[in-house]
């Protein structure tokens, strides 16, 4: 049997260089519902399945925000907490611009420029996550701890 083999994108790059061990994962996009068919095809629950927004605050500044796959972001909150007046879901074109990887494929890791990263706090109690590595269909299995580690997120309290 042929061994499965992995893209290397820039996110796995990164990940490599700090040292950090992550187990990989390929599945079918699910292009309406990646969170959620990520979910289903590992036979995990969608609570693991982090998913990496981009969003704007109100001046056009880009951020990450870290949110489990079953919750949706309190823009509202995430506003409040930041302390900008409001903060919206950035369009595809700008999302790509800001972290070089394309919807349905965006990693926190290994973006192309620094942005602020922002994780619901509850995600980093969790032993184990799995998070998009990358590539549309590419996931990646790693420790909050590591994620903790190499991302340095901001805490924050914004999931409804």
């Amino acid at each position: 049997m042929a061994k499965l083999k992995f893209p290397v994108t820039a996110a796995i790059r990164a990940l490599r260089e700090e040292g950090i061990s992550f187990v990989e994962h390929a599945c079918k996009y699910h292009e309406n519902e990646v969170a959620v068919g990520t979910a289903e095809e590992l036979g995990i629950d969608l609570h693991l399945v982090i998913k990496t927004l981009v969003m704007e605050d109100d001046r056009g500044s880009p951020l990450i925000i870290l949110m489990h796959g079953d919750n949706q972001v309190s823009t509202k909150d995430l506003a409040r907490t930041i302390g900008v007046k409001s903060v919206q879901a950035a369009s595809h074109e700008a999302a790509q611009k800001h972290t070089g990887y394309v919807i349905g494929g965006i990693s926190p890791f290994g973006l192309r420029k620094s942005l602020p990263i922002y994780v619901e706090a509850s995600i980093l109690r969790l032993p184990r996550l799995f998070i998009n590595g990358g590539k549309r269909g590419f996931t990646i299995e790693i420790s909050s701890e590591d994620l903790a580690r190499i991302l340095n997120p901001m805490p924050v309290n914004v999931a409804r």
